[in-house]
């Protein structure tokens, strides 16, 4: 019995040094923002850090990217100079950008969903309208539509302002001239665009990068032939 409750005693001790050396973590202390220009620092590292996210995704090095930082903050040496560095990157994040397009539309046309045509342009019908008519060419033509990026990011969105836009069918990119021909009104189909139906090399404005493929969610409302 003695024996037993010595050997209790020495596993209650154990725990008890156990317990002692094993404390959970500290919680982080909440970072106060007291001012005005705190808030706007503290913003620029976000905005900072949601740009190097989005351009390399599960590539991005934090302890790279934070080291670059600190040494710009610093004044310290860099590896590059100020004139090159937004050379290299452009380069390099072009070519990466191309590259995770370009694989994006090869597994995607794998898909049973998915019809690819001549031209390379990849659709999916969502929902199929009760209307017979398909628009030509030259056609006017009334349309709901939700435009993304392969990440996710919204570039343009009728659906999001909640206003229908209307145009001639031979007045917008290459991938919605031959896209919208194939629907009649009332159907509702997704279009994969690959950047030399869209706006190819160089891009439109600051979201659509240089060989972007684009994502529309098309709903055709109305044809107007002209």
């Amino acid at each position: 019995m003695k024996k037993l409750i010595f050997a209790l005693s020495l596993v209650f001790i154990s725990m008890g040094i156990f317990a002692q050396t094993t404390k959970a973590p500290t919680a982080t202390p909440k970072l106060e923002l007291k001012t005005a220009l705190d808030s706007l620092n503290y913003a620029h590292g976000m905005v900072a850090g949601e740009t190097a996210k989005r351009l390399l995704g599960t590539d991005l090095n934090a302890q790279l990217f934070l080291e670059a930082l600190n040494a710009v903050l610093k004044g310290q040496p860099t590896q590059f100079t100020a004139e090159s560095a937004p050379k290299i990157e452009q380069s390099i994040s072009s070519g990466m950008w191309k590259t995770n397009n370009a694989k994006f539309l090869e597994s995607n046309k794998m898909r049973k969903e998915v019809t690819t045509t001549a031209s390379g342009l990849q659709y999916e019908v969502m929902k199929h309208g009760t209307g017979t008519v398909s628009p030509l060419s030259t056609d006017k033509v009334e349309v709901h539509y939700h435009g993304t990026m392969i990440d996710g990011v919204i570039f343009d969105s009728s659906v999001n302002r909640g206003q229908t836009a209307k145009f001639p069918l031979n007045g917008v990119i290459p991938g919605w001239t031959e896209g919208l021909q194939y629907m009649k009104e009332g159907d509702k189909f997704k279009f994969f665009i690959p950047y030399n139906l869209a706006y190819g090399e160089r891009g439109r404005g600051a979201i659509i990068k240089g060989y972007s493929t684009l994502i529309f969610e098309v709903e055709l409302i109305k044809v107007n032939p002209q």
